[in-house]
């Protein structure tokens, strides 16, 4: 069985730059001397046919020189596989083999270009032509000069007349023969190559006059160079030129296919050509040409199958050596470091324990001392907010109520319903000191206290508006974020009545069963956003962000102030 040149193009670049480049030196290790001994007669078998040898050799040296974690040579002899799996027909086991080669590949070169290039091959071959035109692309990319794309560049118009682009095909056949490329007698055949394919695209698009001109040309090249392989595919392409105008010279041509594919044991031509032949042929001949094609599909179909199962044999015996081998090893790995994990495990358990004993230790210390700490900051700036607002507010209003008294006749009942009223407003600014600095309530009366600490705000200058409390599903949210949310609205009540003089607020409520959506609003002379520092509402900030939520101010002068707060289950 024989491929087209362009499926040898790669695999002989291949071979020159494995044997110039990237064998070292053989030196002393056994293992590398095994693995270029089974490399070596893998190539001495490919040459002479003898697949089965060639496979198992290339899979054992694979197999070698990845104990030795040598790149270049395991997808070389993985790229070897690929390409016997393909002549011989198994395309579906060359992509598998093909993709163990990808993880080992690290740049673009000519391997990268192998690989890419044989996928394509294997993808033509099943009909998967889109697939087919990408792999080929990407080869082209990593060809590292003109001459070497001309391969993939032709491969690519080939699937491009399979899928009767005729147009894209004769565009890139005329461009790889404008550019002279191929004059080069060494070039020959591939000039050859490109204008039997370039006419046989005209022919399919209709212009058949040129079609057979470079059909021609082609044809005669080819046999001035004696390339008898490619004399099978010009006699096969101009047997079906003549196949409806002139009968005769179609069935010559296809026999003279036929003849040369069946001296070179090209199976797929000869197949091709036998189908030509019963098209043009008598009842009698048609019948005689109808049973040796039928003959030969059974027989290559057998031998191919058998390949397959061969092919898949010699990889799963291979892997299940090298698994049981790696096993093996493992296991006197395991034994050597079993006794002197017995040896030292004592050791090592006791001072890891020793550690873990002091880390806790030093932990328990820590967050006792950091406890400490923040009981006595908090008390201090609690007692701090106290005193202030004792003196801010409370001192000057009880200095008031008792200078009036002193002032003013008691006896007159509009006096005693003045004083009666100071009073009532230093009890409730000493009642609502008292709720700022107490212990808040998280149970089922959470949303009864938090509307009546902001209902304590509500007086006859100020009117506060609460809206959709009972919105919100309180049981559900987290006690420390209830926590956070009281102390976050009290801060801001308390920021209105020291700073805004509103004389309206709204807080309004929200829920979408996971966050809680709160609304602050008031008319009051707000600030620039600089100022919302100094007035204290960056702790607020710091209290919604440490709990995973989000708080955006909004605020000019003069143009009151504004609050969103999401704050998650």
């Amino acid at each position: 069985m024989l491929r087209s040149p362009n499926f040898y193009f790669i695999f002989f670049l291949l071979l020159l730059s494995c044997k110039e480049e990237n064998i070292k030196p053989v030196n002393t290790s056994s293992i590398k001397k095994e693995a270029l001994e089974f490399r070596e007669k893998g190539i001495t078998s490919l040459e002479s046919k003898n697949f089965n040898s060639a496979f198992y050799n290339f899979n054992k040296s694979k197999i070698a020189f990845e104990a030795m974690k040598d790149s270049a040579n395991i997808v070389y002899n993985l790229i070897q596989m690929a390409s016997i799996q393909q002549i011989n027909g198994d395309y579906y086991g060359s992509k598998e083999t093909l993709t163990e080669a990808l993880p080992y590949i690290t740049k673009k070169d000519v391997y990268s270009a192998a690989i890419n290039n044989f996928f394509g091959i294997a993808d033509k071959e099943l009909a998967l032509y889109d697939d087919a035109v990408y792999y080929y692309k990407e080869a082209i990319k990593d060809c590292t000069d003109s001459i070497s794309k001309q391969s993939p560049l032709n491969n690519i118009a080939v699937v491009y007349i399979q899928q009767k682009k005729y147009d894209k095909s004769i565009q890139i056949l005329e461009s790889i023969l404008n550019k002279k490329i191929l004059d080069n007698n060494s070039l020959k055949g591939t000039k050859a190559r490109v204008l039997d394919n370039l006419g046989f695209a005209y022919f399919n698009k209709g212009d058949i006059d040129k079609g057979l001109l470079l059909m021609t040309q082609g044809f005669k090249i080819r046999n001035e160079t004696d390339d008898s392989y490619g004399r099978i595919q010009s006699c096969l392409h101009l047997a079906e030129y003549y196949a409806k105008i002139d009968y005769k010279k179609s069935h010559e041509y296809a026999q003279t296919a036929y003849q040369i594919a069946t001296k070179l044991n090209s199976i797929d031509e000869r197949l091709e050509s036998l189908s030509f032949l019963m098209s043009n042929s008598s009842n009698i001949r048609n019948t005689e040409y109808a049973q040796k094609y039928i003959v030969l599909n059974d027989s290559i179909i057998k031998i191919r199958n058998n390949f397959k199962n061969k092919f898949a044999k010699i990889k799963y015996d291979s892997k299940k050596e090298k698994d049981e081998n790696q096993k093996l090893r493992l296991e006197k790995t395991e034994n050597l470091l079993a006794l002197q994990e017995e040896k030292y495990q004592k050791v090592v358990a006791g001072f890891v324990v020793l550690i873990l004993i002091i880390v806790i230790l030093i932990l328990i210390r820590y967050f006792r001392n950091r406890g400490r700490i923040d009981k006595i900051k908090t008390a201090y700036d609690t007692e701090t907010r106290i005193a202030k607002d004792i003196h801010d507010e409370l001192a000057n209003d009880v200095f008031h109520a008792m200078t009036f008294t002193q002032t003013q006749p008691l006896a007159i009942d509009n006096t005693k319903e003045t004083l009666v009223q100071k009073l009532d407003n230093i009890y409730s600014r000493v009642r609502r000191i008292s709720q700022e600095n107490s212990t808040i309530d998280i149970t089922a009366n959470y949303a009864t206290n938090l509307r009546e600490m902001l209902s304590t705000y509500n007086n006859e200058n100020t009117n506060v508006i609460i809206n959709n409390i009972e919105k919100v599903n309180w049981e559900l949210v987290d006690n420390i974020k209830k926590v956070t949310i009281h102390r976050v609205l009290q801060e801001l009540m308390v920021n209105m009545k020291k700073h805004s003089q509103a004389s309206l607020v709204v807080v309004k409520f929200d829920s979408n069963g996971k966050t809680v959506f709160i609304d602050y609003t008031d008319n009051g002379k707000g600030c620039e956003k600089e100022q919302i520092i100094k007035n204290g509402l960056q702790n607020m900030e710091n209290r919604i962000l440490a709990t995973k939520g989000t708080i955006t101010f909004e605020t000019e002068p003069d143009k009151g102030f504004k609050v969103k707060i999401t704050m998650p289950k």
